[in-house]
């Protein structure tokens, strides 16, 4: 069970990497949850919402986005996650370089679970696109 958690997280992290870089809104919509909770590195508690408008305004802008360092920490009903990012980027045009470690908190999300045809008796968010980051939090790396 913990191998199929573990392989959709991979997936999951790789096409949140994909869509960050591309400011793909659907795609950002669909990984993240709409409860979510992202404290970032200047401590500043980030919804959702707030995280879309960044993108959706082009005030956030990602040229790179190097992962290393992952650790997926998998459980039942949710998984944790520790990666190493490089970003180069800007954020209101001023250039956001750095090295960060975030900590993602991935969870199953029933209503996307049922939609990619989990069925009964299947490993919950096992399927593809059925996990979602609920918390997140980032430190700058010096």
């Amino acid at each position: 069970m913990h191998a199929s958690i573990t392989a959709a997280i991979q997936d999951a992290e790789e096409r949140l990497r994909q869509a960050m870089l591309s400011s793909d809104i659907a795609a950002l919509e669909a990984l993240l949850h709409p409860d979510l909770l992202f404290v970032n590195h200047m401590g500043w508690t980030v919804t959702r919402e707030d995280d879309l408008d960044a993108h959706r305004g082009g005030l956030l802008k990602i040229h790179a986005l190097d992962l290393s360092e992952q650790c997926i920490l998998p459980r039942t009903d949710c998984a944790v996650v520790s990666v190493l990012a490089r970003i180069a980027g800007s954020y209101n045009g001023v250039p956001a370089n750095g090295t960060f470690r975030f900590m993602r908190t991935w969870a199953p999300d029933s209503g996307a679970g049922a939609a990619a045809g989990e069925g009964a008796g299947a490993t919950p968010g096992a399927t593809a696109g059925a996990w979602r980051v609920i918390a997140a939090s980032s430190v700058m790396v010096v």
